[in-house]
């Protein structure tokens, strides 16, 4: 039997909660017993990696391509020798697959564009054309068609280090930056990724910088036709208008090239100043151009051919936000690059993990990981700005990127701010802190080193009263709302960073083939926006919640589900749709949120979770197909959680599967890729993901059932799941 709670009167759970006294006189059963030591743990290891400054951040990895590219930067600035790229060599050693090349996701496919960039890589690293690394994946390569298959970025790679001609990339005219913004195509009609990218893109594009590497280096045997006569790559395109656009844009294409080659572009030279001011006003406020690592690498190369110094203090600085996205381990002699970094989107699980597993809101741990995020808020306009009449008050995904706060962050924020207003919850008793088992901040394990962070002061990271920190919550809460409620798109749905980026034309330029050219509504965000909004008290009837509601039953599929645009994929998405539905008073008979979690309840997996791959994006049939995993688990939880199905059969099976996977430290096993970059381009595994939401499924699992959780039992998992096409009868009575 669990002993009764034995700190002090001052950290005490606060309030007479009626399960913390009802824990304190009767035993607890096997389940509720097996629930507190789960949570316990892991909310113990999230406390241990918590920086001292308030803040959480786990490792994001992407794939093989940031290796590769990483090399391919360093060679064209003349740094192939250093020890960085044989770190990063022996990374994409390690992760080439059987048949010899490389994909964009463990598991999945060779992805041609890896596969050559990897190539090219270990070439500049040093392998020799006969090594077995180098000779398998030439032999795949070849198979597949060879070098002419690569994506239009990946031209631009084998441009800029003379392997092909600038002739055979597609062209990214620089004059796109002077193009007014009612003109169909401009370049705040992209989305806000895109636009980072495109720009130095332009620059390079029109500049034409090219480093010539020793013929042994190049990759020439790679190529079965001459790259001048490889065909033009092209954005996706819909039945209907593949002939018209590819046709239109091929022709485009060409005379815009023809002009160039007779240097027929009389605002060239303008457009290369404002292309160039472009990005050093965007520089301003971000750890990088967009605090992404294409848009920062590209945004060196466009630079260095504009003619700055590589020693300049600007050059210096972008090297180092670069350097900062580097993980080395020393161990296996390898290093790996992150995109990016996800400080604002970690900590603000973890204070709604930390808070759902009874954590009080007077914690220290909370209350720094709160004031970190208030810190953070952006209140200068950036590019959303544009097409939208509101005061600043976003958050962003990463330390600094104060052009491109996102509403899916801002969201996260709020639902972790909204926490702060809860001053008793149901879990406080289920779960009591147990302040004795944290280390002190210096002795965090599992942390990565960050970046110093001159924006730290931007914060009030002090201990505050609580008074004062309500204070400063609700301004916070005050100002993001408003920003938020004015980013909803005219289709009631919300994206990521721009309101009513949706221009479809642009998904058929011949550079569109990143699948990411405009940003429009997602039911992702679209949920989570709802989520926090009824959170902080909105409902059903108020005009922006209605207009969401309509575009979520909207964009549902025929089968139940929501597409996952941020999270692979519809379970991610599902799980978000039906949280925003009923959390702002949606009821849970409602036929979309019944048809949600029947299609949850339908694709749980005979171990008693769910999984689905990064492959369902480009074939839908097998979205929830597995194999399980225990961050895709707890998205289903969630989601039949907040459908009311908290005791269906299904939900105790995902339970039991996540408490008989959770390992001694606390965490959860997992290296599938469960988040989405863009869709069928690039993937993310983020670290934390498989500690945050299962802590969050089990924590609120024992909350909602904390009067039922004698009477539970878990079954075993013997038994194989069907498909369920509907709900069972046992479903609508749970």
């Amino acid at each position: 039997m669990d002993e009764p709670w034995q700190g002090g009167d001052s950290l005490r759970p606060r309030g007479e909660n009626r399960l913390r006294l009802a824990y304190t006189t009767r035993p607890r059963s096997t389940l509720e017993s097996q629930l507190r030591r789960s949570v316990s743990r892991g909310r113990w290891c999230l406390l241990n990696r918590q920086y001292p400054d308030g803040h959480w951040r786990a490792e994001l990895e992407g794939d093989s391509i940031l290796q590769s590219e990483t090399i391919l930067i360093l060679a064209f600035f003349h740094r192939e020798s250093s020890e960085l790229v044989s770190l990063l060599a022996s990374r994409l050693l390690e992760t080439q697959t059987a048949e010899g090349g490389w994909s964009l996701y463990p598991g999945g496919p060779l992805d041609i564009s890896a596969t050559v960039k990897a190539y090219f890589a270990l070439k500049i690293a040093g392998f020799d054309l006969h090594e077995e690394p180098i000779r398998r994946a030439r032999d795949a390569i070849l198979a597949r068609g060879g070098a002419q298959s690569v994506n239009s970025f990946t031209r631009f790679y084998l441009a800029f280090l003379g392997q092909i001609p600038y002739s055979a990339c597609p062209a990214v005219p620089p004059e796109l930056v002077l193009l007014p913004r009612w003109f169909p195509i401009n370049l705040h009609s992209l989305s806000a990724w895109s636009r980072t990218m495109v720009v130095p893109l332009s620059i390079i594009w029109a500049l034409k910088p090219v480093r010539t590497l020793p013929p042994e280096k190049g990759i020439r045997e790679l190529f079965l036709t001459r790259p001048e006569n490889w065909p033009l790559t092209r954005g996706s395109r819909s039945a209907r208008l593949e002939w018209f656009w590819s046709r239109f844009f091929s022709a485009v294409d060409r005379l815009y090239k023809l002009c160039d080659r007779h240097r027929l572009v009389p605002l060239r030279q303008k457009a290369l100043r404002a292309a160039e001011a472009w990005i050093l006003q965007h520089l301003e406020g971000s750890h990088g151009l967009g605090a992404i690592y294409p848009a920062m690498v590209w945004s060196l190369i466009a630079l260095k051919a504009l003619g700055y110094d590589e020693e300049s203090p600007l050059m210096r600085t972008g090297w180092r936000h670069v350097e900062e996205l580097i993980i080395s381990d020393e161990n296996n002699h390898t290093a790996r690059v992150q995109p990016c970094l996800s400080p604002v989107w970690d900590t603000t699980l973890a204070v709604r993990c930390l808070r759902e597993s009874g954590l009080g809101i007077d914690h220290p741990a909370l209350r720094r990981g709160i004031h970190w995020l208030l810190g953070r808020q952006i209140l200068k306009p950036g590019d959303w700005a544009l097409h939208t009449q509101a005061q600043p008050g976003g958050w962003c995904f990463q330390y600094a990127n104060d052009h491109y706060p996102d509403c899916d962050d801002t969201a996260a924020v709020l639902l972790a701010l909204a926490a702060l207003f809860q001053t008793e919850s149901p879990a406080d008793g289920l779960f009591p802190p147990q302040w004795e088992l944290v280390n002190p901040p210096d002795k965090c394990e599992g942390r990565l080193n960050h970046p110093g962070d001159d924006r730290l002061s931007h914060g009030r990271l002090e201990r505050l009263s609580g008074e004062e920190a309500l204070a400063d919550a609700t301004r916070a809460i005050d100002r993001g709302l408003k920003w938020l409620l004015a980013m909803q798109n005219d289709d009631g749905g919300w994206a990521a960073f721009d309101r009513n980026n949706c221009c479809q034309l642009l998904t058929q330029v011949p550079f569109a083939d990143h699948n990411a050219m405009i940003d429009p509504s997602t039911p992702d965000v679209t949920g989570r926006v709802l989520e926090a909004l009824g959170n902080l008290g909105y409902r059903v009837g108020h005009p922006a919640v209605d207009r969401a509601v309509r575009y979520l039953r909207a964009v549902q599929e025929p089968d139940g589900s929501w597409l996952g645009r941020w999270g692979v994929s519809y379970i991610y998405g599902t799980w978000l749709a039906l949280a925003g539905l009923r959390a702002v008073g949606i009821p849970e008979h409602d036929p979309s949120v019944l048809a949600g979690a029947t299609w949850l309840i339908g694709h749980q997996l005979p171990d008693g979770g769910w999984g689905e791959t990064p492959e369902t994006y480009d074939y839908p049939a097998k979205r929830g197909a597995g194999p399980s995993t225990p961050s895709q688990t707890a998205w289903a939880i969630l989601g039949l959680l907040a459908a009311g199905k908290s005791r269906h059969p299904a939900v105790l099976r995902g339970v039991r599967y996540l408490l008989d996977r959770q390992q001694s430290d606390g965490t959860w096993a997992e290296e599938a890729f469960t988040g989405t970059g863009f869709p069928r381009v690039f993937y993310l595994r983020y670290h934390h993901y498989p500690l945050y939401f299962p802590l969050m499924a089990l924590a609120r699992f024992a909350t909602v059932n904390a009067p039922y959780l004698e009477e539970l039992d878990l079954p075993e998992l013997r038994v194989l799941v069907p498909k369920q096409d509907h709900l069972s009868s046992e479903s609508r009575s749970a």
